[in-house]
């Protein structure tokens, strides 16, 4: 068998991924490499590029704006990534089973993820309104404070997040969906046979055949926080004191209403060796916890 799947000749399976790695090559790679050049150059977009080494990248740490970025970006991706994976993976175990009403439920929730950015952001701007939206309108019907949702620093970040989970927590449902119907009924039968609670069941049988989904969850999940610009752009612009400055923002920021080209590179490459290096080291534990 392995000698009918070898290739005939070794340069086929390139030809077969040429195409893949073709739009990798123009869309990412060169970007990226792209950036890397002009972080080494100021820039207005203006006047001639002028090129100051690793001045830029410099700029960035004294000014502290790629500190406050950076854990801006942290804070808001650790919130959103276990918020989303923990309502996704409690989504997907409830609804689990046969029904028309729990394919209506599913269908009602995934729908979320496929509506834009831009949609969600807007509905959440009136839902969270201070004076007229419906959140502080809900907490004065039951005797609660009025929050300024997207007006206070210390609150601002976290109601990004929580949008952010409204909207992805659906997609990591239905990966946990397809992940629990993959786990053989033998094995929760045989476990329910032998006393299992079910908490004991989906701890000692579900939840390590879910691993790998749960890693992809994860990983996904990042990713998409790391990329969060939408929501914040419509929501709070990156206020309100720099409390929802998040990496991608900042490089529009720099860009587009600086002017700092350079600036703008610099960032683009933290942010991207950022997220190479995190995914790379989440997938490494996670198949070291699989191996186990």
């Amino acid at each position: 068998m392995s000698a009918l799947l070898r290739p005939r000749r070794p340069y086929d399976p390139w030809w077969m991924l040429a195409p893949t790695l073709a739009l990798l090559a123009v869309f990412f790679f060169w970007p990226v490499a792209f950036a890397a050049w002009r972080s080494l150059y100021e820039w207005d977009l203006l006047t001639p590029p002028r090129f100051v080494g690793l001045r830029n990248y410099a700029s960035l740490v004294e000014s502290g704006l790629l500190g406050r970025a950076l854990a801006t970006t942290l804070a808001f991706s650790v919130v959103v990534v276990i918020g989303s994976s923990a309502l996704g993976l409690g989504l997907a175990v409830a609804l689990n089973r046969p029904g028309r009403f729990a394919s209506v439920v599913r269908g009602a929730i995934f729908s979320a993820y496929v509506v834009s950015w831009v949609s969600v952001a807007l509905l959440f701007l009136w839902i969270l309104d201070a004076d007229a939206g419906v959140a502080n309108a809900a907490l004065a019907a039951v005797g609660g404070p009025r929050i300024r949702w997207l007006s206070d620093p210390s609150v601002a970040l976290y109601a990004l997040a929580g949008v952010t989970i409204w909207k992805i927590a659906g997609y990591a449902m239905v990966l946990f969906l397809a992940g629990l119907q993959d786990v053989p009924r033998a094995l929760l039968e045989a476990a329910a046979l032998d006393g299992a609670t079910p908490w004991r069941r989906f701890w000692r049988v579900t939840w390590p055949l879910l691993r790998p989904t749960a890693a992809f969850v994860v990983t996904t999940s990042l990713i998409a926080s790391f990329q969060v610009f939408d929501v914040v752009r419509v929501m709070t612009q990156g206020g309100p004191v720099h409390a929802t400055m998040v990496l991608v923002y900042a490089v529009y920021e720099e860009i587009f209403q600086n002017l700092r080209v350079g600036r703008a590179s610099a960032l683009v490459v933290v942010f991207f060796l950022l997220l190479l290096g995190l995914t790379a080291l989440q997938l490494r534990v996670w198949r070291a916890r699989s191996a186990r």
